[in-house]
């Protein structure tokens, strides 16, 4: 990730996976390069999604979100979903944040966004988690990637409808693979534990479209 004058930048390359309730969580030995998994962080995760009124965001694959709770609170600007993974852009909180009161995107977040979209900015979703994380780690310690074990409870705020559901994702950590080839033989062997566990592709691409039913 790096930071600057408008926002810190990061490009995530993770697998997602719908799971049952009682699916038990998957057996990671035989992931390249992986040797233990870290002892379990949970976190409790407040999403709120903000679009303009004729979506001007979603139809050019963009999310804008406030997310409270975990390592990266902040304001998040997701780019489309391309081969290499997807791109993220991200901004401090504000000093208070009342996480029941409607959020107000901040100029930063507005002047990132402005080529696609303009004010004013309402209520798409929100999205509350709660996210048990693993460390996947090598032998000297360092983060391969990073398992999270999801259980989500979300809203579309513009339909009134509420879901639940739980999911993992992997994502892959400073320590992961670089290149292409190592990337696809590591999360072949993701998908081998997922599976060999009763995981399955996840149907939607991200929390949100499968919060607003796509």
């Amino acid at each position: 990730m790096s930071a600057g004058s408008s926002g810190a930048y990061s490009v995530e390359v993770e697998s997602k996976y719908d799971v049952d309730e009682t699916t038990p969580l998957p057996d990671w030995s035989a992931l390249p390069g992986v040797v233990r998994v870290g002892e379990p962080e949970p976190r409790d995760l407040d999403a709120r999604y903000l679009d303009t009124p004729a979506a001007d965001l979603a139809r050019a694959g963009v999310a804008v979100r406030r997310r409270l709770g975990g390592p990266d609170a902040g304001w998040h600007v997701k780019g489309p979903a391309r081969a290499g993974g997807r791109t993220e852009t991200q901004w401090p909180l504000e000093a208070d944040v009342d996480p029941d009161a409607e959020p107000v995107v901040p100029p930063a977040v507005q002047d990132a966004v402005a080529s696609i979209a303009e004010p004013p900015f309402t209520p798409l979703a929100r999205v509350r988690n709660e996210r048990t994380a693993y460390a996947l780690l090598d032998a000297d310690g360092r983060e391969v990637a990073e398992f999270v074990d999801d259980h989500v409870r979300a809203r579309d705020e513009r339909r009134g409808v509420e879901s639940s559901w739980r999911e993992w994702e992997v994502e892959l950590g400073p320590a992961g693979p670089a290149d292409d080839e190592g990337r696809a033989a590591f999360f072949a062997a993701v998908d081998a534990a997922v599976f060999a566990a009763g995981g399955r592709p996840a149907a939607s691409g991200s929390k949100l479209a499968r919060a607003l039913g796509h």
